[in-house]
C-alpha cells in the first residue's frame, strides 16, 4: 500500500465528456463540475498524484460528426478542440480548491495550454499539480480512451480509472437491459473477445500489453472518485492474463 494510505502513488482519471452535462441536452453542468472538481481535490489531498483525461463528447464528437457526413479527420480535430474547453473548465472549478492545475494539450494552442512533453508532466505530477491532458494525442482516428492508455503508460500511473455512467461493464447494456449482469473483474483478452464496451481496442490492447490494471466505475455517484481510489469494491477491474 502506498504511503498515503490507498493503493495508489499515482493514478490517471479518465472522464467522459457527457460526464459533465447532468442532465442538461449538452454542454457543462457547473454543479457537476464543481462537485467532481471537489471529489478529485479531495483524492489530491490524501496525496495521490492525479493526472485526467477528458473526453469532448458533450459539446462535439468526431464519430457523430463523421456519420453525418463530415470528413472524419475534420471531426475528430473538432472533437479534440471540444475536449480543450472540457480541460479549461475543469482546471478552473479544481483551482477554486486552491489546488494547482496545469492543461497541457497535443495540440499546440500556447495561449491557453503548454503543450504535452512527458518529462513536464511527470515534474508537475511530482510537484503536486494535477495534469490535464488535452486534445486526446492529437491526432485523428484515436479516442479519448486510447489517449488515456497511453498517457497512464507514459507517467507510470499505477491505474487507469474510467468514470462512467453506470456501475461498471456489463455483458448489456443495463440501461435498456434490467436484467444485464455486472462483471467484478474481467482479464483484457475477455473485453476484446466478449467485444464488451469497456473502451476501444486500441486502448484495452495498449492496457494489455503494459500491464496497466483498469478500473471502471460510476462517476455519476458522489464520493466514488474517492472510494475507488482507496481500493473500495466498487465497479470493474479489468487486468491479468486470459
Amino acid at each position: 500500500m502506498s504511503e498515503n494510505g490507498t493503493g495508489y502513488r499515482r493514478i490517471l482519471l479518465k472522464l467522459s465528456g457527457e460526464a459533465l452535462m447532468g442532465d442538461c441536452a449538452y454542454g457543462i453542468d457547473t454543479g457537476i463540475i464543481d462537485r467532481m472538481a471537489r471529489e478529485i481535490a479531495s483524492v489530491h489531498a490524501i496525496g495521490v498524484e492525479v493526472a485526467i483525461v477528458i473526453g469532448g463528447g458533450n459539446i462535439f464528437r468526431g464519430v457523430s460528426g463523421a456519420a453525418q457526413g463530415m470528413d472524419r479527420a475534420t471531426a475528430d480535430y473538432m472533437g479534440m478542440l471540444a475536449t480543450v474547453i472540457n480541460a479549461l473548465a475543469l482546471q478552473q472549478a479544481l483551482e477554486k480548491y486552491d489546488v494547482a492545475t496545469r492543461v497541457q494539450s497535443a495540440i499546440a494552442m500556447r495561449e491557453v495550454a503548454e503543450p504535452y512533453i512527458r518529462r513536464r508532466a511527470i515534474r508537475h505530477l511530482e510537484k503536486g499539480r494535477i495534469v490535464i491532458f488535452a486534445a486526446g494525442t492529437g491526432l485523428p482516428f484515436f479516442t479519448t480512451d486510447t489517449a488515456a492508455a497511453l498517457r497512464a503508460v507514459e507517467i507510470g500511473a499505477e491505474a487507469l480509472l474510467k468514470g462512467t455512467k453506470v456501475d461498471g461493464v456489463y455483458d448489456s447494456d443495463p440501461i435498456k437491459n434490467g436484467n444485464a449482469h455486472l462483471f467484478k473483474n474481467l482479464t483484457y483478452d475477455e473485453v476484446l473477445t466478449k467485444n464488451l464496451k469497456v473502451m476501444d481496442a486500441t486502448a484495452i490492447s495498449l492496457a494489455r500489453d503494459r500491464g496497466m490494471k483498469i478500473v471502471v466505475f460510476n462517476v455519476k455517484v458522489p464520493g466514488n472518485i474517492e472510494r475507488v481510489v482507496r481500493g473500495e469494491p466498487i465497479g470493474t477491474v479489468v487486468e491479468g492474463g486470459s
